[in-house]
């Protein structure tokens, strides 16, 4: 979707890329949830650059055996939910066929899509809340000082935590209020009609939505795991 970006939302390609999908002018009130995202995002970021960076930690005393399969259960566990993310069948199986619905109705097509993109969120804050947990008490096995950092780690998450699931579990409404204008748009304009702009065939959009929905999802994956990577990174 070839869209301007509404001026005041910027940075992080999480917020840039739900900023094409919602398509919102620069006045709109959701712009203002884009912004607080934005913020959070960039915050996250900075936070976790600054344990990546500092590099005055004493070297370890404990066998790094734990670290390194942390390591290990971190990839892997990253690579699954791409997978999932990327499952086109799984996504087939959610959306409602519209040739099943009686009459047009954007809500009841859009609900199916909703549970998978909210079953997906749910699975990447489980595994990635799990990992940080795994890897504070790998850390404080290893030394004073990494033990310190996983205190500290442990006190960002439960103040940020609140925020990003304030502003993580708005998303889906957006993306909802999206699908309804797109539906809106193929509805106005059916198929054949010689007025009507130029435009895609009817299910192009549908397709082109889903595969908005996946890489929202996979940037998501890569702002939750963020912490992960620089708790490893200073470990």
């Amino acid at each position: 979707m070839e869209t301007a970006l509404p001026r005041s939302v910027a940075g992080p390609a999480f917020v840039r890329l739900l900023a094409s999908v919602v398509q919102l002018e620069g006045a709109a009130p959701e712009a203002g949830l884009l912004e607080k995202l934005g913020q959070w995002v960039d915050w996250n970021r900075a936070v976790s650059l600054a344990r990546a960076l500092d590099g005055r930690v004493a070297p370890a005393s404990a066998p790094a055996a734990a670290l390194d399969g942390l390591r290990a259960e971190a990839a892997r566990v990253r690579a699954a939910l791409a997978a999932a993310i990327a499952d086109a069948r799984a996504w087939d199986e959610a959306a409602v066929d519209p040739a099943g619905l009686p009459e047009p109705d954007a809500a009841a097509e859009f609900a199916g899509l909703r549970r998978r993109y909210l079953r997906l969120q749910d699975a990447i804050a489980a595994a990635t809340g799990r990992l940080r947990g795994q890897l504070r008490e790998a850390l404080a096995a290893r030394s004073p000082e990494l033990a310190r950092l996983g205190e500290i780690d442990a006190v960002l998450e439960g103040v940020l935590s609140p925020r990003e699931h304030a502003l993580l579990g708005a998303v889906p409404a957006l993306l909802e209020r999206a699908f309804l204008r797109l539906h809106a748009q193929a509805h106005d304009h059916p198929a054949g009609d010689a007025d009507a702009p130029a435009s895609p065939p009817p299910g192009d959009w549908r397709a082109r939505f889903r595969r908005d929905l996946q890489a929202l999802l996979q940037a998501e994956l890569e702002v939750r795991f963020s912490p992960i990577d620089a708790l490893l990174a200073a470990a």
